[in-house]
């Protein structure tokens, strides 16, 4: 599960070893349509051991390599269509100043920031700003001829592949979806395939379809396509498998090497059970200061929340920052005794749940250019119950995001922020209490509970990933205003975390509707679980004026009056979404999105686009990955520097030439 950035103002400082000091680094690089690319350093990379720096590098190219993949899963379009705009970035040798190349460009940039042609968050399809006829005569001066013009439709024609992930509930969201999990069936025909082969009584069941596309041949018959060496994405894979045993005899230890060679033979054979073999050993991994992220792991994209996309993501442990996250996950089953939750739904006896701060060195697949900003895995609810999990904060990423917001000029802070005293107490405690609230969220929120036997871990379908993001929430808002966070020593008083709750509300209700184009539904699996909860506790605490919208100079705001009244609001609500999750209640789970996640009122997101665009800020943001470099003296390396690189496409259009495989 994973954490994505929202509109919350980061004010977060690493003050790592080896940070360079930020007055001579730009972390903002480039700006364009709704998107700002940054870059992100890494702190203590000078510390590690020549050892550690090698095991980082071939983790990051095993990372890199499976790029094409979360490609060809998001459409099976896209990479014909990056090919032909790769090319023409690298060959065309007209004219690249005015407006229509300056346009494609704009184009190009979405495109790669995407992983493809639907829109990273709102999931539509979106088209270049220069004329098709113009597109087609830059693949013509850069020789693409053969299939221009059916590229040319797949770009431009709006009735083809409109969404990644269809939202329209009026038809067959199987078929109605462009994500390429999925080739010639229903989303009848998926759920029988899979209720013949799931044993909904098996206490530790297999995530059946997790890394495979669902296929009907033309003899009518429905089979898998399996993930694996020899099978689909097999090129894409063999070179993942070869990073890792390079990594592999670098690793820190015993553990670590044998969680690489799981996951090789996992991706040798394409077996669901020793992927959840690898998932336990990994969770037993907690002694090294490396570690990463490698496979299908999300299934935000699958509309039936099955199957996953593929991802990567290598970090570094920072020591002295994890004391925090140490401190929650050693008091893990004190915070599930005292959870809202009715106690059947709560766990027992809370099992290895790890939690640490980490700095990111490689970001690929799903979580590049765009990246969460914490971590909490394995997904499997049997393997949280019986192994624990392991909870991650992404210190740098934060970071970066907080130094690029100071670089702008203006904030939606202070534009949406109903007075100056809660600017003044969002400035002193918001950055604080955004961390805080990752670290309960994955950490604790995504960890606690328990399904009921034989309660289907995809009972809630297309609902499951805005009510798991929901769940996970609510947890962590419920428990940051507990006094047992200032007894921990976590927050400094009583007071900090009521900014939290009012930032959480503003961004819920509207803010975050910045991201959403007018006359748009809210579709993104984060933006319905923040609108979900704030809706829900704005109607629920109307009798008592919990939340109270105003109005001045006709601008809207929405003020907190009573923060442990909306306390209480949130434990209820997380009473009944663990309910729902624990019962598998796919009625009430839809009930719940439904009415309070997926529908904006017009006249405020109109009110909320203008106000935001009259800032000039952008709403997204991602990555360009650091280069490590490996350091050769007399035919030995000897040592991986770190470069920062403020080229954007160069870094793409790199990725395209060393890392395409399919």
């Amino acid at each position: 599960m994973i954490v994505s950035l929202g509109t919350a103002v980061m004010v977060a400082s690493c003050g790592n070893p080896g940070q360079k000091a930020d007055g001579d680094f730009k972390y903002l690089i480039d700006e364009f349509a709704d998107l700002k690319i940054m870059r992100y350093q890494i702190p203590g990379w000078d510390n590690l051991t020549l050892r550690q720096k090698e095991y980082v590098y071939h983790l990051g190219e095993a990372a890199k390599y499976g790029r094409d993949i979360i490609w060809v899963q998001n459409c099976k379009v896209n990479l014909p269509v990056r090919k032909a705009v790769e090319t023409i970035l690298e060959k065309y040798d007209g004219d690249r100043e005015c407006k229509e190349f300056q346009d494609f460009t704009v184009y190009a940039k979405r495109l790669f920031f995407s992983n493809g042609i639907h829109h990273h968050y709102a999931e539509d399809k979106f088209f270049p700003e220069c004329p098709k006829e113009y597109f087609r005569a830059l693949m013509e001066a850069s020789g693409i001829g053969e299939d221009a013009d059916t590229l040319i439709d797949i770009i431009y024609n709006p009735d083809i592949y409109p969404q990644r992930k269809s939202t329209d509930r009026s038809k067959d969201i199987v078929a109605a979806s462009a994500v390429n999990f999925y080739e010639n069936v229903t989303r009848e025909e998926v759920e029988k395939f899979y209720a013949s082969v799931v044993d909904r009584n098996d206490p530790t069941p297999v995530s059946y379809g997790l890394n495979s596309k669902l296929v009907k041949g033309s003899d009518g018959v429905v089979r898998e396509e399996v993930y694996r060496i020899g099978g689909l994405y097999g090129p894409a894979l063999e070179k993942i498998v070869s990073e890792l045993g390079k990594a592999m005899e670098v690793a820190e230890n015993d553990t670590q090497k044998k969680c690489i060679s799981l996951l090789a033979e996992y991706y040798r054979t394409g077996d669901l059970k020793l992927w959840d073999e690898y998932n336990i050993e990994w969770v037993n991994d907690t002694l090294g200061t490396v570690d990463f992220v490698n496979g299908f792991v999300e299934d935000y994209n699958d509309p039936l929340g099955r199957k996953a996309t593929w991802e990567g993501l290598v970090n570094i442990k920072d020591h002295e920052a994890s004391r925090r996250t140490e401190i929650i996950s050693e008091n893990a089953q004190w915070f599930e005794d005292n959870s809202p939750v009715d106690s059947r739904f709560r766990k027992p006896v809370v099992k290895g749940v790890s939690a640490k701060v980490i700095d990111a060195t490689t970001l690929a697949g799903d979580c590049y250019p765009s990246t969460p900003i914490g971590i909490n895995l394995p997904n499997a609810d049997w393997i949280r119950r019986d192994h624990g999990s392991k909870s991650v904060t992404i210190a740098n990423i934060t970071h970066a995001y907080d130094r690029a917001a100071q670089e702008a000029p203006n904030s939606t802070l202070q534009e949406f922020a109903w007075s100056e005293e809660e600017v003044a107490a969002a400035r002193k405690y918001l950055s604080l209490t955004d961390e805080i609230h990752t670290d309960l969220h994955e950490c604790l929120g995504h960890g606690s509970g328990q399904l009921l036997p034989g309660t289907s871990p995809v009972a809630l379908g297309e609902y499951s990933s805005t009510l798991e993001e929901t769940r996970a929430d609510l947890f962590g808002l419920y428990y940051i205003a507990d006094p047992k966070l200032v007894e921990l020593g976590i927050l400094p008083d009583a007071e900090a975390y009521k900014p939290q709750y009012t930032n959480y509300i503003r961004n819920g209700l509207q803010v975050q509707f910045t991201r959403v184009e007018l006359g748009k539904k809210n579709t993104e699996a984060h933006m319905q679980n923040r609108k979900l909860i704030a809706e829900w506790c704005y109607e629920a605490g109307k009798d008592g004026n919990v939340i109270e919208k105003k109005v001045r100079d006709g601008k809207t705001y929405f003020v907190v009056n009573d923060f442990e009244a909306l306390r209480g609001l949130f434990g209820k609500l997380l009473a009944e979404v663990q309910r729902i999750k624990s019962e598998g209640d796919y009625a009430a789970g839809k009930a719940l999105v439904e009415k309070y996640a997926v529908d904006i009122d017009p006249a405020l997101h109109k009110e909320v686009r203008e106000r935001y665009a009259a800032l000039g800020l952008k709403p997204y943001g991602g990555f360009v990955n650091p280069e490590i470099i490996p350091v050769e003296k007399n035919g030995r390396i000897v040592d991986y520097r770190v470069e920062y690189t403020d080229d954007y496409l160069g870094q793409m259009l790199e990725y395209g030439r060393k890392y395409s495989t399919l």
